[in-house]
């Protein structure tokens, strides 16, 4: 690679090839998520906590597993243990898109979980970008995940109105095939002595990465936007198709926010990564979805509904966009896999916890208990994100903090 200021041929071939793995598996999991409650509802025996379970249960797995995973590419390598997690998710996804009851459903979910790779990919990442362009390139996976989520608004109600829930699953089965191509055919290849290949962590050593103040305030952030963001795709679909909006439909919903989300998400960015002004984009955003869960609680109407998704999704994606890279600024180079898995762990137990936690508030007290039990998630989101820093002035010590104790 070269020295120059902007991204080296290497660095690109590695940002779009990564972007375009994680765009492919992320889509496979979020395309479910507009539509999964409203089609879930017609098997036989389904309750509001089996659907949360079936919407939820794929973060349980991936909660479990990203950490394992993330360890085991820093010692086998990343292609291997990346390419081996999306044949996993290939093979939830064909077992979902077969299932005839829930229960098969909820395992062919698990299994799509099972293929934990996302700490993987963003290792592999800042291994093939050098220091200095390693926050662009994570910014740009951080990106490629709500361009996604917001692709998959779209793409999930377009494609189960087509041919239902099963269609969905088996379009997610083919993208991991295509990911799996993309992976070996155009991403590099990071050589031998790369930080890949490092010695292990250890427990003591991990357990002061989970403990680093900027690093546990992400991982308690993604938990809980990730609890959040599946507790409303409880919610929200079921109260379109209230308004009589089946769920084929409700893409007509979907896309009109998917833009106004953009006149959030795209100023949130630039103020956050240009002007250097993260934490307040973050304290501004986290009491934005604090508020929004009142607004879709109360809503009745299509439009009401549909203002409120916009903005719920353009705050979304905006903190989705951002975290990723403040993490791989304050981890030592050569434990990125082990630190990323424990962000991308926490960011699905929050999706589990989200599905099953929202299931049992609406099972008990319909769509204002669910939103209220989203409040309360932003407001202890926001009270543990208020000791943040921007990373300008708390980069060099958090680095060095981490670095100076993980061995």
């Amino acid at each position: 690679m070269t020295d120059g200021a902007g991204f080296s041929r290497e660095e690109r071939r590695a940002a779009s090839g990564l972007s375009a793995v994680f765009a492919c598996r992320m889509l496979g999991l979020f395309m479910v998520l507009p539509v999964l409650s409203v089609y879930a509802d017609a098997f036989p025996g389904a309750t509001p906590l089996l659907i949360g379970l079936a919407l939820g249960v794929y973060g349980l797995m991936q909660g479990l597993l990203q950490i394992p995973f993330g360890m085991a590419s820093d010692r086998l390598g990343r292609k291997p243990v990346i390419t081996a997690g999306l044949l996993i998710f290939v093979a939830g996804s064909v077992l979902a898109a077969t299932a005839d009851t829930l229960t098969l459903l909820i395992i062919g979910r698990a299994l799509q979980g099972a293929g934990a790779v996302a700490a993987a990919v963003m290792a592999l990442a800042a291994d093939l970008s050098r220091e200095r362009q390693r926050t662009t390139m994570m910014a740009i996976l951080g990106g490629t995940i709500g361009l996604a989520f917001m692709m998959s608004l779209v793409l999930g109600p377009v494609l189960a109105g087509l041919g239902g829930l099963a269609l969905v699953f088996w379009v997610a089965a083919a993208l991991g095939l295509l990911a799996i191509a993309v992976l070996h055919l155009w991403v590099p290849t990071v050589g031998a002595n790369a930080s890949t290949y490092s010695p292990p962590l250890g427990l003591a050593g991990f357990g002061r990465i989970a403990a680093h103040p900027e690093l546990w305030r992400l991982d308690v952030g993604v938990f809980a936007l990730h609890a959040m963001m599946t507790a409303v795709f409880i919610g929200a679909p079921l109260a379109l198709r209230e308004t009589g909006m089946l769920g084929g439909e409700q893409w007509r919903v979907y896309v009109p926010a998917v833009f106004g989300a953009l006149l959030i998400l795209l100023p949130s960015v630039y103020v956050a990564e240009r002007l250097g002004k993260s934490r307040l984009v973050f304290l501004v955003s986290i009491s934005g979805l604090g508020l929004v869960p009142f607004a879709l609680g109360y809503s009745q109407g299509v439009w009401s509904i549909g203002v409120s998704l916009a903005v719920f999704f353009g705050l979304f994606s905006a903190l989705e966009a951002m975290m990723p890279s403040r993490v791989s600024k304050v981890v030592e180079p050569a434990h990125k896999g082990a630190a990323l898995g424990l962000y991308a762990s926490s960011q699905f137990f929050g999706a589990f916890v989200g599905g099953v936690l929202g299931g049992l508030l609406y099972g008990w007290g319909g769509a204002i208990a669910l939103y209220a039990g989203c409040a309360v998630l932003a407001l202890l989101w926001l009270v543990a994100a208020n000791g943040m820093r921007d990373l300008a002035s708390s980069q060099v010590e958090a680095s060095a903090a981490v670095s100076g104790n993980s061995v």
